[in-house]
Parts: C-alpha cells; structure tokens; sequence
C-alpha cells in the first residue's frame, strides 16, 4: 500500500462543511441529503486523482468496468458517513437504524474492566462507534489517529462534541505508546485502523482483492508490545439511514516472545488483510481510500 495519501490535497472545505453542519442541525437530515447530491457533483468534477482512483478500485472489486455512475456513487456514500458524523456527535442520531453484530466479546471484556485494541479500517464509518459508544453505553473508548490529518473536518467534528475530541491519542507521539499501555491497564478500548501506512510503519506485502498491496505491522506490533487482545471493528454504511457495526476476535493477548513477534504479527496481519477483503466486498461502496492503494 501506498504512504501518499499522507501527501493527498485536503479536499475539505471550512465554508462548505460549515453550512452542511448548519443545514444538518436546523433543516434535518432529510433536508441535509439533497446537499449531497451538488456536493458529489462538485468532487466528481473537480478531484481527478480521486475520481480516477475510484474507478480503479472499483473496476477490481465489482469484477468489471466501474463507470461514471459508480464512482458518483462512491463518492456520494463517503459524503453521506461524513454527514452522518454530525447527527452521531451532537446527538441526534436517533433516526439511524444501527445494527450490532458479534459485540459478545466486547462486552465480556467491558464488564469485566479489561481493555482490548478495536482494530478497524477506512471502510464505513468508525465514528459510529466511537460516537454510540461514548455517548449512548459510556464505553471507554480511545481512539488513536494523526490529528493533523484532514484537519478541517476534524476541527469541525471535534467543536460539535469535545467529550468525543478528548477521546484522541494523537499518534507519532513520545508518549503515545505510553498513553495505551496506561488506557489498556485502566480497561479501555483503544480505537486504531491499520489500513494506511505511515512512513515510520514497518510494513507486509498481502493479497488483496485480487493483488498485492502493502499493509503497516504496526498495529499488531503495538499488540503484542502491550500484550493486548485484538477485536476486529466495521461500521459499515447500508445506505438509507442504516449502519451495520461488525465485530469479531481477531487474537487474544499476545503473549509472544520479542523474538517470534515478527512471525506472529506477519500471519496476524495476513488475517486482517483478510478479513478486511471480507467486509469490502459486503460493503464496496464503503472503502474510502481515493488513492493508488496497490501502487499500480
């Protein structure tokens, strides 16, 4: 996989995230989603490389040739998760029909007070999660991200609900490692994707969806560091007003001797290359990395 999309023009814009919010919180979601449709419009026009890599993507994961209609369609499901983010932040999600699948384990550990990694991706929207459960079950949830990334729409989110914002453990810190370890002893879910990889990652070559793209071992090096169990985590977008929230285990405690690490989190990471491919083709229109991600 690819380390541009570090390098990706924010295609965020303050003015018109701004009055998409407003139209959200005063006129509804209803009245909110006709925005999107000029919205999709504009991106389809004006991002290029976004649009071309959409098409790629596409082309590979439905089995033939994406078309014009396809990548609108795309991108205007990435448009509807970060409308959705608005009404999961400041409350108001009470017309989403949100659906949880395989949370047993996720419980058991809750009420037991221990901690776990929630392992996601770029796939749907993780913010539903993240929202649901620090607002509606008081779960503990941290979530560690690069906070200087997409920082207009982060900037935006965060003023809707600074409980959520002070949720974030910014990555690429000295003490970053640190903060988990002491969150996870304290019985926290630490909220991590391991999708895109950052330029200190080591990194594994997979398959994936018919080729070969580069996945970070960071995560599951992190795991295994801190002896801490993995749960896999996808809160995919059905469409409408639905989300599908997926978990299931992806390793207990890993308990590993330093010098086999590298063998365990290699098949670790095989496993959630996997996975993910499972939860992409459920969900294709969800997978919201708009760049060359098998470096073609």
């Amino acid at each position: 996989m690819s380390r541009r999309w570090t390098a990706q023009t924010e295609l965020s814009n303050r003015w018109a995230m701004g009055l998409l919010s407003w139209v959200a919180l005063h006129l509804g979601r209803r009245t909110a989603r006709l925005a999107l449709l000029p919205i999709t419009a504009y991106y389809l026009l004006r991002a290029g490389e976004s649009r071309r890599q959409s098409r790629a993507y596409l082309s590979r994961v439905l089995g033939r040739p994406a078309g014009l209609r396809d990548v609108a369609r795309h991108m205007h499901c990435f448009a509807a998760t970060i409308l959705d983010r608005v009404f999961l932040l400041s409350g108001r999600d009470a017309g989403l029909d949100i659906r949880i699948h395989g949370e047993a384990e996720l419980w058991r550990r809750v009420e037991r007070g221990e901690g776990c990694l929630l392992l996601g991706a770029h796939l749907g929207s993780f913010e539903v999660l993240r929202a649901l459960g620090v607002r509606r079950h008081a779960l503990p949830i941290r979530v560690l991200m690069y906070p200087e990334h997409n920082q207009t729409l982060t900037r935006m989110l965060s003023a809707l609900n600074p409980a959520i914002a002070d949720t974030v453990i910014p990555l690429g810190g000295i003490d970053t490692l640190l903060r988990v370890r002491e969150r996870l002893a304290a019985g926290d879910l630490i909220g991590l994707l391991g999708d895109r990889v950052a330029e200190s990652d080591k990194t594994l070559a997979c398959d994936f969806l018919g080729g070969t793209a580069t996945f970070p071992r960071g995560p599951l090096l992190t795991a295994a560091a801190l002896k801490a169990p993995v749960l896999l985590c996808f809160g995919l977008y059905r469409g409408g007003n639905r989300y599908d929230i997926h978990f299931e285990p992806l390793t207990p405690a890993l308990d590993v001797a330093r010098g086999r690490r590298d063998e365990a989190t290699a098949e670790l990471t095989r496993r959630y290359a996997e996975r993910l491919e499972h939860y992409t083709r459920l969900a294709p229109y969800n997978w919201f990395n708009f760049y060359d991600y098998w470096q073609s």
